[in-house]
C-alpha cells in the first residue's frame, strides 16, 4: 500500500512538473507611438515580453528612417529601461500615415536591398532586437499611398529579404534577430498578400484586431468585439479575424491578437439598442484613450454601462444625449485571454501605451504569461 502511496505521488508530481513545463510562453506585445512617449512621467515596460517602437518610415527609394531626432533619444530611453531582463525592443516601420511608399521599396531586387540595410544599421545601430513591419496595407491604397496589384508578391519579397539580412546579422552578431508583421482583420488583407508564404518568413504576425466600426462606418458598433454581434450587419470580430487566418494555414501560435487602450464614440444616435449599430450624426472625438473614458466617462452621472454579452464586449450610453461609446475594459480582456488560451494562440499586444498610463488594462494583458510580472502605476 505504502509503494502505490509513493507510485501515485510521483505520478502527481511529474504530472504537474510537466504541465508546468508545458505551459505557452504567450507574448505581450506593446506598441509604443515616439510623439506620445514624450508625455509619460513614468515609463514602466513590466509585464511586457515585447515593445514595439512606433514608427520610422519609408522613403521612396527605399530607405528606412527615423524622421526627427527626438526618435534617437526615445529609443536610447527604451533600451537603458530594457536593461539585461526586460522585453525585446523592435523597430516599427511605416503604420497608417507612413506607408505611402512601401510599394516603391518594394519594387525592386535593389530597392528591396535599400529597405533591409538600412533598416537594419538602425537595428543594429541602437540595438534593438527586431523589425515590425507595418505595411497599411499592401494592394490597397490606405492614407493615399502608393499601391500596386504586384503589391501581393512584392510584399513576399520584401519580407524575404529583410529575413535574409536578419539572418546575416546572426552570423555576425552573434544573436538572433526578430521579425514580425502588423497585419489587418478583415478578409481584404488576406487577398492581398500571400500569407502561407509570408508566415514562414516571420516570428510572429500581430494581428490589429480592433476599428471594426469608426467615423468611416455609417453605424455605430462594437470595435474590438471578440464575437459578432447578430445587430451587426458586416459580422466583424476578433474570432472572425482569427478564424481567417487559421484557415488561410496560418499556426495558432504564430497569431498575436490586438487590443485597443483606447474607445471609439459616437453621439446623436438613434436610440435602439442603446445606440448599437445604429445611424448617428457624428463621432465624438477621433480616439478616445482609456485614460480620458475613466476620467470623463465611466461612472459618470448619465452614462451606463453596458455588457454585451453575445459579443463578448462592454459599452457606455448616455440616452439623454445620445452618445454610444465601444471600448476595451478588464473584463473584455479576461474574455480575450481565456480566448487565446483555448485556441492556443501566441498571445496579445496593444495599441498604444500612453492611452493607460496607470497601467490598468496593461497588467490584466500581462496575467496571460505566468512568468510575467506587471507593476500598475499607483
Amino acid at each position: 500500500m505504502r509503494t502505490s502511496w509513493l507510485c501515485l505521488l510521483s505520478f502527481w508530481i511529474s504530472w504537474g512538473c510537466a504541465l508546468e513545463q508545458a505551459a505557452p510562453g504567450y507574448r505581450v506585445v506593446g506598441y509604443l507611438y515616439g510623439p506620445r512617449m514624450d508625455s509619460l512621467a513614468v515609463l514602466d515596460l513590466s509585464g511586457l515580453t515585447h515593445v514595439n517602437y512606433a514608427f520610422a518610415n519609408v522613403r521612396p527609394d527605399g530607405r528606412v528612417v527615423l524622421e526627427t531626432a527626438a526618435d534617437s533619444v526615445r529609443l536610447r530611453r527604451l533600451t537603458e529601461l530594457r536593461g539585461s531582463d526586460g522585453p525585446q525592443i523592435l523597430l516599427s516601420i511605416g503604420g497608417w500615415a507612413w506607408s505611402d511608399y512601401f510599394s516603391d521599396a518594394a519594387l525592386t531586387p535593389a530597392s528591396r536591398r535599400r529597405f533591409a540595410a538600412s533598416a537594419g544599421s538602425l537595428l543594429v545601430g541602437f540595438g534593438l532586437d527586431g523589425l515590425d513591419i507595418d505595411w497599411e496595407y499592401p494592394g490597397q491604397p490606405g492614407e493615399g499611398n502608393v499601391y500596386r496589384a504586384a503589391d501581393r508578391e512584392n510584399f513576399t519579397r520584401l519580407l524575404a529579404t529583410v529575413r535574409t539580412l536578419l539572418d546575416s546579422l546572426t552570423q555576425v552578431q552573434g544573436r538572433p534577430y526578430l521579425l514580425t508583421i502588423a497585419a489587418a482583420a478583415g478578409p481584404a488583407y488576406l487577398a492581398h498578400v500571400e500569407i502561407e508564404r509570408v508566415y514562414p518568413l516571420v516570428d510572429f504576425i500581430n494581428l490589429m484586431t480592433y476599428d471594426f466600426h469608426g467615423s468611416w462606418t455609417d453605424h455605430t458598433g462594437h470595435h474590438a468585439n471578440l464575437y459578432p454581434s447578430s445587430l451587426d450587419p458586416e459580422k466583424m470580430s476578433v474570432d472572425g479575424a482569427v478564424r481567417r487566418y487559421l484557415a488561410a494555414g496560418v499556426p495558432g501560435a504564430k497569431l498575436v491578437i490586438g487590443v485597443p487602450f483606447y474607445g471609439r464614440g459616437w453621439q446623436e444616435v438613434r436610440p435602439e439598442h442603446q445606440g448599437r449599430y445604429q445611424p448617428y450624426g457624428m463621432p465624438v472625438e477621433k480616439e478616445l484613450s482609456f485614460a480620458v473614458l475613466q476620467r470623463y466617462y465611466v461612472g459618470r452621472e448619465g452614462v451606463t454601462r453596458y455588457w454585451d454579452a453575445e459579443a463578448q464586449a462592454p459599452y457606455l450610453w448616455h440616452p439623454e444625449q445620445r452618445i454610444f461609446i465601444s471600448y476595451e475594459d478588464e473584463q473584455s480582456l479576461e474574455a480575450k485571454i481565456a480566448y487565446v488560451r483555448m485556441q492556443q494562440l501566441g498571445g496579445i499586444m496593444f495599441w498604444e501605451y500612453s492611452g493607460d498610463w496607470e497601467g490598468r488594462l496593461r497588467c490584466v494583458v500581462a496575467s496571460i504569461n505566468p512568468l510575467l510580472q506587471c507593476d500598475e502605476e499607483k
